[in-house]
């Protein structure tokens, strides 16, 4: 295949994350087309070609898949937001479990090895239409210098916005929200934020609703670029703004909206990246906040705090996390657990009544004022949360942890985390991650170290996407299998410490951790002190009249800490 040309194939597979394998009649490669589900018989354009491998660009379908069904969303193909709305919801889940159950099973294969771990499949969400708490649209124009367009980016454009007034993955009030924002800056022929030329006012609305609270949080997103001419009827930018809010509120008082509007935000933002930050904040109505109840807990949820998208499917993911975890303890709590990552401190609020504490990490300083408020909220005291990079925190916490729970941004975990993460060497960890390509990078680092997958299953938090969430339970390797040997008696003097770990792997430890070498006199000398029987090979010089050297107090520190970590003492 070369680049530019157009061919026409057969798509043999979709992997994640919605990557069709296409294979083309007399070639011998294959490309990567998006968009495409397995059976369809498609027209595309090579876009790429770099080191045999070809990517390209859907041009047409030219004929069906068997199991293809007509899309309930009338957007669906023009705009960029989902990728299965053409398929069964029965098939969507089909599809994306064959994808989990590959990428999982590949880290096995790289270590030649055979899967060996429970899988359980994708697990449904429990609304397949909408499903979302959170939609952010965009201003612009469906053509260049088309009418003020509201939406989505259009599949494969960069600057070309869908207004998409009947989208389907969100409930009908963000969709009366959408128009009647849409319809008041039209008449007002208010301008778009143009991201070429960086000038415009209009650029976001961001909507927010609890599935459950009904409660609704709407920002409008705009720059400071705000001229005379893009208003027609007010005499400012006040004026305009103001006007922006009546309609909202007239909206709800005409019965238009099953939920009610709580606050309405100004948001500006001046930035050149194309992302929904702020600047400056005004609340124009009401207040800056709204609140949701998930798994009997309630939480205040701010404009740009994280809290899942699917708050019906959050509660399935958190109840499998939950069986994954199991009981901590079988009296009075005295685990700690560690939730690295944590947002608002959902799944801590989860664990703090089985626990005996629970630590939060968050890089996101208001991400992690809203998790104090929450605990509070929920009357939860032996919650902490902490704001910084997992990477630095960790070293700080003098707290360790009998349980760690993942739950990363999108690229996964930091390798230097990740191995301050393993030195903890807890039993079991429960890795939640929205990116499974990145989880099973990580597992390769947990495999290399010691750790399996006991269980593993995928949460569809986004019906109709190409994207699932995964949740997977590891646990320390414990070697099952037995082999007969021959030991001479004199050979089976081993404590149950002593026969934990090597010295080669103490010394190996001490040196990684604090990069001092020790001797295997120095560390028989510490395991003397700390109870454990030593044989006389360490303990006993070689003449009665020579000097033993002492460990140093530093030494004997690192040797401790090693002993600890392999569970020695």
């Amino acid at each position: 295949m070369k680049k530019g040309q157009s061919y026409e194939g057969i798509v043999e597979s979709v992997q994640f994350p919605a990557k069709g394998i296409v294979r083309v009649e007399e070639e011998s490669d294959k490309a990567v087309v998006k968009n495409v589900i397995p059976g369809q018989k498609i027209a595309f354009r090579v876009s790429k070609k770099r080191k045999g491998k070809a990517e390209g660009t859907l041009l047409e379908v030219l004929e069906k898949a068997e199991n293809e069904v007509a899309s309930e969303c009338p957007h669906f193909g023009s705009c960029g937001g989902c990728n299965y709305l053409n398929l069964s919801y029965e098939d969507q889940l089909t599809l994306k479990t064959k994808q989990i159950k590959e990428l999982l099973d590949s880290v096995y294969i790289k270590s030649n090895q055979e899967p060996h771990y429970e899988f359980q499949g994708v697990k449904e969400s429990p609304r397949q239409y909408g499903y979302r708490n959170k939609m952010e649209f965009s201003f612009g124009d469906e053509c260049k210098d088309g009418p003020l367009s509201l939406g989505l980016h259009k599949r494969g454009g960069f600057y070309d916005i869908v207004s998409v007034v009947d989208c389907k993955i969100v409930d009908e009030d963000y969709r009366q929200i959408l128009r009647t924002t849409l319809e008041y800056f039209k008449a007002e022929k208010t301008s778009f934020y143009h991201r070429m030329r960086q000038e415009g006012y209009l650029r976001h609305l961001l909507i927010r609703k609890g599935s459950k609270s009904g409660e609704i949080l709407i920002a409008l997103v705009t720059s400071r670029d705000f001229k005379k001419e893009d208003s027609v009827s007010c005499q400012g930018e006040v004026e305009l703004l103001e006007g922006f809010k009546q309609a909202l509120l007239a909206l709800e008082q005409s019965g238009g909206l099953e939920g009610h509007i709580t606050g309405i935000i100004h948001t500006v933002n001046d930035s050149v990246a194309d992302v929904v930050k702020a600047d400056a904040n005004e609340i124009l109505y009401g207040r800056e906040y709204f609140y949701e109840e998930l798994m009997g807990l309630q939480f205040k949820i701010s404009q740009f705090s994280f809290f899942q998208t699917n708050s019906l499917g959050a509660e399935v993911l958190y109840d499998v996390a939950r069986q994954y975890i199991g009981r901590l303890s079988e009296g009075e709590p005295d685990k700690v657990v560690f939730d690295l990552y944590s947002g608002t401190g959902t799944i801590a609020q989860m664990m703090a009544p089985v626990a005996k504490k629970v630590i939060g990490v968050e890089i996101v300083e208001e991400a992690v004022e809203a998790a104090k408020e929450n605990a509070r909220l929920n009357g939860l005291h032996n919650c902490e949360f902490i704001a910084g990079d997992v990477l630095k925190v960790l070293d700080d916490i003098e707290e360790k942890p009998d349980f760690i729970i993942l739950d990363p941004p999108r690229d996964g975990i930091h390798p230097k985390a990740l191995n301050k993460i393993i030195d903890y060497g807890v039993e079991r960890i429960v890795y939640i991650s929205c990116k499974p390509t990145s989880l099973v990078r990580d597992l390769e680092v947990f495999f290399e170290n010691g750790y399996r997958m006991e269980k593993a299953c995928g949460v569809d938090m986004f019906p109709g996407t190409g994207h699932v969430e995964v949740i997977c339970l590891l646990s320390k390797l414990h070697a099952k299998q037995s082999i007969e040997v021959e030991l001479e008696m004199s050979e089976m003097d081993l404590t149950a410490a002593e026969s934990k770990a090597t010295y080669e792997e103490i010394k190996d430890y001490v040196l990684g951790h604090t990069g001092l070498k020790v001797s295997s006199l120095y560390i028989a000398q510490v395991k003397e002190k700390c109870g454990i029987i030593e044989r006389v090979n360490y303990n006993l010089p070689k003449s009665e009249n020579s000097r033993q050297s002492k460990c140093p107090p530093e030494k004997e520190k690192a040797i401790r800490d090693a002993l600890e970590y392999f569970r020695m003492i």
